[in-house]
């Protein structure tokens, strides 16, 4: 009797299918054989389709192997505290929040906080009354706590609050699961996965044994691949093909200059003309300064003759206090009248004669100032022509600043000095005279060929100079359209500063939409790797069970096969042993 093939099972599917995703053929899945087992259920139904190859697997597993794992009452006062503060540190995240006081909460606080976890967990139909409404509630959910009528009447009572903590704790953790799912994106990902709905549907067909099914799948999937990735070769071409546009207008961007550099540029010359401006308020203070200089040397002089004022008032109420003191006549008086008026007459005219001689002193003194230094200038160039003349003296003129009269302030030894040296000159000077003349005779006619000379020259410069006319007449036409051309430009300049600008806008714009796309790209590439990791480890987990229950089998199937073995060969020994039997009696009956 022929015996059945071990089936790797899970493995051989799942390296089959990281095969087939790498070189893109979907090949339908073979069924496998179904030949009989000794004291095992074959695998061929009634109705021709495979039994689930996890299923077989499982079925020689254990009862308790896939339980759920049993949820006890605390007993011990520690637990039942680190009960109550997980379910305070949920409740009191709500709104408006619910504290239970410890060790045993009110009645009514109890109550409250099992109506807010329910409607946390957005069951379809409202909870009236806990007492009749929770027992069935917790046993459609699968609480492994059951609570009594009694318990729920008075939950606060030392006996029942165990088992109330125990079913309040196990609502927080319900109610955190489905917070998670509700604020969690991967089921409404995994839904929207073709990829994964593709492999759920291929498995679940090929479980059934439905090939034609899994042939129809493939070759839908096939199809819908093929589309999906044409679609997404031309958006990246098209988006290539923008991306070239747009390197192209940085490019051209880049090489124009920036407005800062063109502000730059207008900021250093507003700093030249800053410059200027400062230099010309400076000069400006400075003649200020000195304008108020002389006025306060003018005001000094108002206050000295202002009191030379007050003292010759005070000396004339004087005299007109004791004139008025003494008795006199009136041919006294009229005399003195009349001298008063003299004397009065005498001081107008000396005030007006000293009026004039200030205002010529005035007039006088910058003309004497000017004759001084005029006369300084020509002692220096005397001084100078002295020392060119080389005498050998040494003599040099020095004026006398403080002298009252011309020969003083010039003085007289030039006389006895510079006389004889200058006879001696006048003698040399007159004996080259003579040889000068002679030279002048020479350079008269040499000059006379120069005239000639200049006269040609000057005809010919007339002659460039009527060229140099007409060119400057062409160079004004030109400068016209230059200037021209330069308006014509820099409203083109204008144009495409504007023009720059707007581009430059909508780059930015494009930037930072690109910017938020690859964010957007970023957050949902981690979303998805988190939900690609968490969906591995799911199917590790499976495939170690699968691994698991296979290992398990084969030790059933090794042991059954053990146990068949042993007893075909007592069966053997058996009939051996009758056979010699038989024979034995046959030939003793004979």
């Amino acid at each position: 009797m022929a015996m059945k093939r071990p089936r790797t099972g899970v493995a051989q599917r799942l390296m089959r299918t990281q095969s087939i995703a790498a070189s893109g053929d979907f090949p339908r899945p073979t069924p496998s054989p179904s030949l009989p087992l000794y004291e095992y259920s074959s695998n061929i139904g009634t109705d021709g389709r495979r039994d689930s190859d996890a299923s077989s697997f499982c079925s020689s597993l254990p009862s308790s192997a896939g339980s759920r794992s049993t949820y006890s009452i605390p007993s011990a006062p520690s637990d039942r505290a680190s009960y109550l503060r997980a379910v305070n540190s949920y409740i009191s995240s709500l709104s408006p929040p619910i504290f239970l006081k410890p060790p045993l909460p009110p009645a009514k606080d109890i109550i409250d906080a099992l109506h807010r976890l329910f409607s946390r967990l957005d069951l379809d139909a409202p909870i009236h009354d806990l007492t009749r409404d929770l027992p069935s509630l917790l046993a459609a959910l699968g609480c492994p706590v059951k609570l009594s009528k009694s318990a729920l009447r008075a939950p606060s009572t030392p006996h029942a609050w165990p088992s109330v903590i125990s079913v309040l704790h196990w609502l927080v953790q319900l109610a955190r699961v489905s917070d998670h799912l509700v604020s969690s994106p991967s089921a409404l990902h995994l839904s929207n996965n073709s990829l994964h709905q593709y492999i759920s549907g291929s498995y679940s067909f090929f479980l059934s044994g439905d090939d034609c099914a899994v042939a129809d799948l493939d070759a839908e999937y096939l199809d819908r691949a093929e589309r999906d990735t044409a679609s997404a070769v031309k958006n990246a071409e098209a988006l290539e093909a923008e991306v070239a546009h747009l390197d192209e207008k940085h490019r051209d961007l880049a090489s124009n200059p920036s407005p800062l550099e063109a502000l730059e540029i207008e900021r250093a010359a507003l700093l030249e003309d800053v410059k200027k401006f400062q230099n010309v308020v400076d000069k400006f203070s400075g003649i200020i300064e000195e304008k108020k200089e002389k006025l306060a040397e003018r005001e000094k002089e108002l206050e000295t003759r202002g009191t030379e004022k007050t003292r010759l008032d005070e000396e004339i109420e004087a005299l007109r206090q004791r004139i008025h003191g003494q008795a006199l006549s009136t041919r006294d008086v009229e005399r003195m009248t009349r001298e008063l008026q003299a004397v009065e007459r005498e001081i107008s005219d000396a005030e007006r004669r000293r009026n004039e001689t200030d205002e010529k002193t005035w007039l006088l003194n910058p003309e004497v100032e000017r004759e001084f230094r005029e006369i300084e200038t020509s002692t220096e160039q005397c001084n100078q022509a002295i020392r060119k003349l080389k005498i050998g003296n040494y003599f040099q003129h020095v004026l006398n600043p403080e002298a009252s009269s011309a020969a003083e302030v010039i003085g007289t030894e030039y006389k006895t000095m510079l006389k004889p040296a200058l006879s001696a000159l006048t003698e040399e000077a007159k004996k080259s005279k003579v040889f000068k003349v002679e030279e002048l005779i020479n350079m008269q006619k040499q000059s006379h060929e120069n005239d000639m000379m200049l006269d040609g020259k000057r005809a010919h410069c007339t002659t460039i100079q009527t060229k140099f006319i007409e060119i400057e007449a062409q160079n004004d036409l030109l400068k016209k359209e230059i200037e021209e051309g330069a308006l014509l430009c820099s409203s083109e300049a204008e144009k495409m500063q504007k023009e720059l600008d707007a581009k430059q806008q909508e780059v930015d714009a494009f930037e930072r939409s690109a910017q938020e796309l690859l964010m957007d790209s970023e957050v949902i590439l981690k979303k998805a790797t988190v939900e690609c990791i968490e969906e591995t480890q799911l199917f590790a987990q499976g495939l170690y069970t699968v691994i698991d229950s296979v290992s398990k089998h084969k030790e059933f199937m090794a042991s059954t096969n053990s146990g068949i073995k042993d007893l075909t060969n007592e069966e053997i020994l058996g009939v051996k042993l009758a056979f010699q039997a038989s024979v034995r009696y046959k030939s003793n009956v004979r």
